[in-house]
């Protein structure tokens, strides 16, 4: 019985001593594995910190990629712009009722010019010979000789799109030289650059320059005479009289001024011949070797022909003119003969950046006709492109006589135009 306690005894103390080793060991495993997080931990916290003290001290960036360096604009090697001319804006009496409004009292012509308006789009100066004064109402509308025209009519022909109006022509002064000032007062209210007559000595000693598309054009225009109205002692800048000095010393003028491309309308020539005469020859041909580069001709109320000259400048080049010896009627009331024809010069000019030389790249002419219609009471009027309006045949106004007399008579009018462009 004693020994058995004492086995037993035994066995608990043994296996009291197992546990307790157990239990130690398990301290001890506890104890390492708590310590080992810690260091851990430790390790990571000063990481950290050391990151934060270099970010700290060396800010981080992004780094920003080089913008890409585009090459600049290449400047283009050219420029071009369209000079358009027409020849004589004429109002005769039995132009106005047709276009009279009874309602407001006023005028309108638009739809003489509706048929072109096109083409005059085209242009950047657009041209014409504005061979009426505009004085005024109570200067009374007439026709012939002594004309003197609704500005309604100048309103149309800024509608179509025509800028520019050569104003001297030997009706300038037919309403005097106050009707000549009034012209230019209107017809500078609605917008038009006019040349060839001033108000007073300065406005006729400025220079007529207008610039499109970088190309600068230098205006200037003359007359023969006034139809035998005496321009009064010391108003001589009314109207500019055809003088070849005079004109080459404002071409110079010009040229000062910074002009690139000098037009010069000219009011000559012997009225309905359909040739120039050897004056008109030698003025012109003078003015393009002194300089001019366009000779814009009015007068005789037909078609004369035009031609490309040949000329070396000053600085022993070869460049060539424009002359249009006549531009023929535009709108009037005249007939027979050709005279209800006129023609769209257009020409379109390169300058050449490299050089800044100005070249005639191609000129173009079509021929128009002044259609005369008598709906009611009153005569109307169109003017047609006569190319087009044959080419189309559709018009329900003109008859199958119209388009043969419009086909023989453009065959005709090319012959004419050209003449003097095969000699």
């Amino acid at each position: 019985m004693s020994r058995n306690k004492k086995s037993k005894r035994k066995l608990l103390w043994i296996v009291n001593s197992m546990l307790m080793l157990l239990t130690v060991l398990g301290v001890i495993l506890l104890y390492a594995l708590l310590n080992d997080d810690q260091s851990d931990s430790n390790t990571t916290s000063n990481e950290n910190s050391l990151a934060q003290q270099q970010a700290d001290s060396h800010p981080l960036t992004t780094a920003t990629p080089e913008p890409s360096i585009e090459p600049p604009p290449s400047t283009p090697p050219y420029t071009d712009a369209v000079w358009i001319g027409v020849g004589d804006i004429m109002s005769h009496t039995p132009q106005l009722p047709g276009a009279y409004q009874k309602a407001s009292d006023s005028y309108n012509f638009n739809d003489v010019f509706a048929p072109i308006a096109d083409i005059i789009a085209e242009g950047d100066w657009n041209m014409a010979n504005l061979e009426t004064p505009m004085a005024g109402k109570d200067y009374g509308y007439t026709g012939y000789p002594l004309f003197n025209a609704p500005v309604e009519l100048a309103e149309a022909l800024w509608h179509t799109g025509f800028n520019i109006l050569s104003t001297a022509n030997n009706h300038t002064l037919d309403k005097g030289v106050t009707g000549a000032i009034n012209t230019l007062d209107h017809v500078q209210a609605i917008g038009f650059t006019t040349v060839g007559s001033a108000r007073d000595v300065e406005e006729s000693e400025r220079s007529v320059i207008v610039k499109q598309h970088d190309i600068a054009m230098g205006l200037l225009s003359y007359t023969y005479g006034t139809n035998g109205i005496p321009i009064p002692e010391g108003k001589e800048h009314i109207v500019n009289l055809i003088d070849q000095e005079r004109i080459i010393d404002d071409m110079k003028k010009l040229r000062r001024d910074g002009a690139e491309v000098i037009t010069i309308a000219l009011h000559f020539g012997n009225e309905y011949q359909t040739t120039p005469s050897d004056a008109q020859k030698t003025l012109a041909r003078a003015l393009i070797a002194a300089g001019a580069d366009i000779i814009a001709g009015s007068h005789p109320h037909v078609l004369q022909p035009y031609e490309m000259v040949d000329v070396i400048d000053d600085q022993g080049m070869e460049r060539q003119g424009l002359i249009i010896y006549s531009m023929g009627n535009f709108i009037s009331n005249q007939r027979g003969d050709s005279k209800d024809y006129g023609a769209i010069f257009r020409v379109d000019l390169r300058k050449h950046y490299d050089t800044g030389r100005i070249e005639i790249k191609e000129v173009t002419v079509t021929p128009t006709w002044v259609h005369r219609y008598k709906p009611d009471a009153n005569y109307r009027y169109r003017v047609l492109p006569v190319e087009a309006t044959l080419a189309t045949k559709d018009d329900a106004l003109l008859s199958t006589s119209d388009y043969a007399t419009l086909e023989a008579d453009f065959a005709m009018l090319n012959k004419r135009l050209t003449s003097m462009m095969e000699q």
